[in-house]
Parts: structure tokens; C-alpha cells; sequence
């Protein structure tokens, strides 16, 4: 189905990431994913490269163009490729929002050149064990010294994507008690620098997918924050946090459906090529089938994907409306890519094949971001339900 979301700027953009992806990530990313992470100096290529700075104002270092359309370019371009730029898409697709919303002028000064350049790798810590979804739980604590300088940081994190590597984390945290009629009142969003005493990534945490980005569990000890590194104002993070799920959701709603994409383009190759009793997989009338299947269900869920893209950038896409292209693009890619392994038989258990590396990654879109279960809870209560 023809797609009208892009513009000439946009496919221009594609094409020198594709390139980019073809030369510095594809011959490495099996390294990568053995590692567990991408090498730090390949995120100051993606600075070099712009790629952190397009929505960032010129006066920062960035190129100022603006729109989430060019990051959606990025996830397509990945997916098609059965890769990824490991953690960096906390960096701008979750922390860049949070930075250029709520940060004031003297913290962009001081942070976004940086950011920019790929020297200085951002994360956001908000899950707790035991909290998941629940962030009005948080337990961890942020007391204010007597002096009013500096906040006084405990408490422990888990699954934090680009844990390992981050230079700044953006802490989520309890800055006074939660009242009873209100436990998402008295959050607060400290953004520490990791080289802190008292801050400590405690273990590297092993996925079963996206195992080229570091995800780790974070502990904090008696750390001192200056009242400086305060984002936004006290007691409002959840609010913050609620704003920002919603192009978090609508991401993970991009990648789900250039995942699915991604699968119907290796299994079509792989089908073609593979031959069972003398002819093509691909020419067996359950094959085709199959397949049909599959791209119908993925041009509706592209058509969701793209008019919620339209909408963001009108500022117009809702809470609810992100919830349901999550729900529906996720459910839809799992669908898809377990039809696209099954058709590649036993080799799609392989890693060596892509789709094996999809079906792994892909797993994770329906949980992270608010689980499916979730998307489903907003939208009926967008429903007075």
C-alpha cells in the first residue's frame, strides 16, 4: 500500500542512514551482541553522523529540523536490516524529550552539546523490582539536605536500557511522601551524574532479545545530587512521565510494524530460495497464503502507525490513541513474525537466520513502554469505561 507520511527531506534522510547501517553496523553486529552492547565510540559516529541532534534547537548543537518522523525513519531502517544502534534509543527516543520539555536554559547549556556529540550517553531509571508498571510505587528516595544544596539519593532500579554505558541517568524518584488520596503526588526526576559516589550498575542483565543494547540493574547509595540537577519542578514527575509516554508508545508502535515488515521481506527470500519435494516453499499454496495474511494484517497496522505519526506531529495524538497503535501494531507484529519463523522451519530457530533475531527482540514491544494489558486499561478508560 503507497504510503504518504514522508517527505522528500525524509527519504533523503533515509537513504544516508541506510548507507550508515550497511558500513558501520552490519559487518559488526554479531560483535556487538556478543558484547552486549555497542562500543562507545560508535555513539559518538551517530553524533557525528547528526543523528542525535535532529530535534535538537541549532543553539545547542543540534540541527533544529524537529519532528518524530525522522526517528521513525531510523526504526524502519534498522528493522529492515535486523539490527540496532544498541542503547541509543533511550538516548533520544525516551531522555531527548524529557530534556528538551522540562529542562531549563542553564541545564541545556550544559547538557545538549554533549548530548549532541554522542560524549555524553543519557538512560532513564524508573522501573523498580517490584514496582513494573506501577510507577506511583516507587520507592526510591531523594531527601533534601539541611542546606538546601543537594539531594540526598537511595534506592535501586532495574531493566535500565543503556545502564551500563549512560554518562547521565535521569532518576525518577520519591522527593516526599505519597498522600493517601494521591500516590502519584511527590515524584521527582534527579538527573545524576553516574561518575557519582554512592552510584553503582550492579549486574549486566541477559536478554533474551535486544542483546545488542546494555540493560542493567542501578543501586544508589547516600548519593549526592546538586538541587541544580533537578529536572523540571519538584513533585510533578508523574505528570512528566505521563506526557511522555506517549511518543515512548507510539516508537514502540513504529518498530513493531517495520519488525513485521522486516520479516515478510527475509521470509519472502527465504522461501523463494529453500526448496521442499522439488519446488520453492514459496510456491505451495499454504505458503502464499500465509504470506497474504501477513501483509494484509501489516499494511492495517502500517495505516494505524502512519496516521498516529501525522498526529504527533500536530500535536494531536492522544494518550489513547497511542495506547491503541501500541496494542494493535504489537499484537499484530507478534502474529506475524511467529507465521514468518514458522514458515522457515527449523532454520528459523537459528540465530544465524534474521527472522530468529526478530522473533527474540520483538517479544519484549508488548511489554515494555506499559504491557498490552495496560494499552488496554487507557483506552477503555478513554472510552468512560
Amino acid at each position: 500500500m503507497q504510503r504518504s507520511v514522508y517527505t522528500e527531506d525524509h527519504e533523503n534522510f533515509r537513504e544516508m542512514i541506510r548507507d550508515f547501517i550497511a558500513h558501520e553496523v552490519v559487518p559488526h553486529y554479531d560483535a556487538w551482541e556478543a558484547a552486549g552492547h555497542a562500543p562507545r565510540e560508535f555513539y559518538e559516529k551517530l553524533g557525528a553522523l547528526g543523528v542525535f541532534g535532529i530535534e535538537v534547537p541549532e543553539e545547542y548543537g543540534g540541527s533544529g529540523v524537529g519532528g518524530f518522523k525522522y526517528q521513525a525513519v531510523i526504526v524502519e531502517e534498522l528493522m529492515r536490516a535486523g539490527v540496532s544502534f544498541g542503547g541509543s534509543g533511550v538516548h533520544t527516543g525516551l531522555v531527548l524529550p524529557y530534556l528538551l520539555e522540562f529542562a531549563d536554559e542553564e541545564q541545556k547549556k550544559r547538557w545538549l552539546p554533549d548530548f549532541v556529540s554522542g560524549r555524553m550517553m543519557t538512560a532513564i531509571a524508573m522501573t523498580e523490582p517490584g514496582t513494573g508498571s506501577d510507577l506511583a510505587g516507587i520507592r526510591t528516595t531523594a531527601t533534601l539536605s539541611e542546606d538546601g544544596t543537594h539531594y540526598v539519593l537511595n534506592g535501586a532500579k532495574t531493566f535500565i536500557t543503556g545502564g551500563v554505558l549512560a554518562d547521565l541517568m535521569l532518576v525518577v524518584c520519591r522527593t516526599s511522601p505519597a498522600p493517601a488520596e494521591d500516590r502519584r503526588r511527590g515524584l521527582s526526576i534527579l538527573c545524576v551524574d553516574t561518575r557519582s559516589e554512592g552510584y553503582a550498575v550492579g549486574r549486566k542483565l541477559e536478554k533474551i532479545g535486544l542483546r545488542s543494547s546494555d540493560t542493567a540493574e542501578l543501586s544508589f547509595t547516600d548519593v549526592r545530587v546538586p538541587v541544580e540537577n533537578l529536572l523540571g519542578e519538584e513533585g510533578n514527575a508523574f505528570a512528566y512521565l505521563a506526557h511522555n509516554l506517549v511518543p515512548e508508545r507510539l516508537g514502540i508502535a513504529v518498530s513493531a510494524v517495520a519488525a513485521a515488515a522486516a520479516a515478510i521481506d527475509f521470509t519472502l527470500a527465504y522461501t523463494r530460495d529453500r526448496k521442499v519435494f522439488g519446488q520453492p516453499v514459496s510456491g505451495f499454496q499454504n505458503t502464499k497464503f500465509v504470506l497474504a495474511e501477513c501483509a494484509a494484517e501489516v499494511a492495517a497496522a502500517q495505516a494505524l502507525s502512519d496516521r498516529a505519526l501525522d498526529l504527533i506531529e500536530q500535536g494531536d495524538l492522544s494518550s489513547a490513541d497511542a495506547a491503541a497503535a501500541k496494542l494493535f501494531c504489537t499484537e499484530t507484529a507478534s502474529r506475524v513474525i511467529d507465521k514468518c519463523l514458522q514458515l522457515h522451519g527449523g532454520y528459523g530457530y537459528m540465530l544465524e537466520y534474521p527472522i530468529a533475531r526478530l522473533y527474540t527482540d520483538n517479544r519484549v514491544f508488548r511489554i515494555y513502554g506499559g504491557t498490552s494489558e495496560v494499552m488496554k486499561t487507557v483506552i477503555a478508560k478513554s472510552m468512560g469505561l
